[in-house]
């Protein structure tokens, strides 16, 4: 969901994870629940019998949704205390925990290691909208292939390049994005919820050849178009909702030894 390592004091502050959450859970009026989820949800798949980690887990509501389709493990990791508070108090079962780690550091493979010896073998690793806030992703992919059994999988999901592309977004409700400065990648500053949060721009091909750069094989890339049926009706938010790409969601497996 979000607040890993680099996302800033904002997700260390209640008042601003509670900001947050409301905006990510108002229905059609979240771009979360229209574009993201569903993507995410049909690329996951069957979840049932799976041990998964979800990286920046935030107030552990794909959690819910693991345990609710059977799976057998499910460890939330996020980096904020307050979302992990919440997600303790949304979240209580034996197969599922939670621990407070940044995903920005060497301290994030020690929690993979040891959830690895826990578990035998880790079945999904996700990360959904936490990405973008780390500056390198090649330790932590590299840290996730090492945990993953073969034939494992990890999908995350980041704010589209488009997106995070311009120094200077627009204000208001987004019917339109001026791209700029597409292949200069690194931060940029953003007011979230009216506080600064830093984004690490990176092209599609970067993330890209991230993954394959720790051995990972890309299965499925999706850019999480708009779902019309869940607008409930609202035909003006549904069109507006097609004209800017807001995320980017990529899949990709460990191979098995050949």
């Amino acid at each position: 969901m979000t607040s890993p390592s680099g996302s800033g004091s904002f997700y260390d502050d209640p008042a601003s994870v509670d900001a947050y959450l409301a905006h990510r859970h108002a229905a059609v009026t979240s771009p979360n629940l229209v574009m993201e989820e569903p993507a995410f949800t049909e690329v996951v798949g069957d979840l049932a019998g799976l041990t998964i980690i979800d990286l920046g887990c935030g107030d552990g509501s794909f959690g819910q949704t693991c345990l609710a389709a059977r799976a057998a493990r499910y460890v939330g990791i996020d980096s904020s205390q307050p979302m992990i508070d919440r997600a303790r108090d949304k979240l209580s079962a034996p197969n599922a925990s939670f621990t407070v780690a940044s995903l920005g550091d060497a301290e994030i493979e020690q929690v993979l290691e040891l959830e690895r010896a826990r578990s035998a073998e880790i079945d999904l690793v996700t990360a959904r909208m936490a990405l973008h806030y780390l500056g390198d992703l090649s330790a932590l992919f590299a840290s996730v292939a090492r945990a993953l059994r073969p034939g494992g999988r990890l999908v995350f999901s980041v704010v589209h390049p488009v997106v995070t592309a311009p120094a200077q977004p627009p204000d208001g409700p987004r019917t339109s994005v001026e791209v700029d400065d597409y292949f200069v990648s690194g931060p940029r500053s953003r007011s979230w919820f009216g506080k600064p949060v830093t984004w690490q721009h990176r092209t599609i091909e970067e993330y890209i050849r991230a993954l394959t750069a720790a051995g990972f094989v890309v299965d499925d890339l999706r850019e999480c178009a708009p779902v019309e049926e869940l607008f409930q009706g609202d035909t003006n938010e549904y069109e507006r909702r097609r004209r800017v790409p807001l995320f980017l969601l990529i899949a990709a497996s460990k191979p098995h030894a050949p």
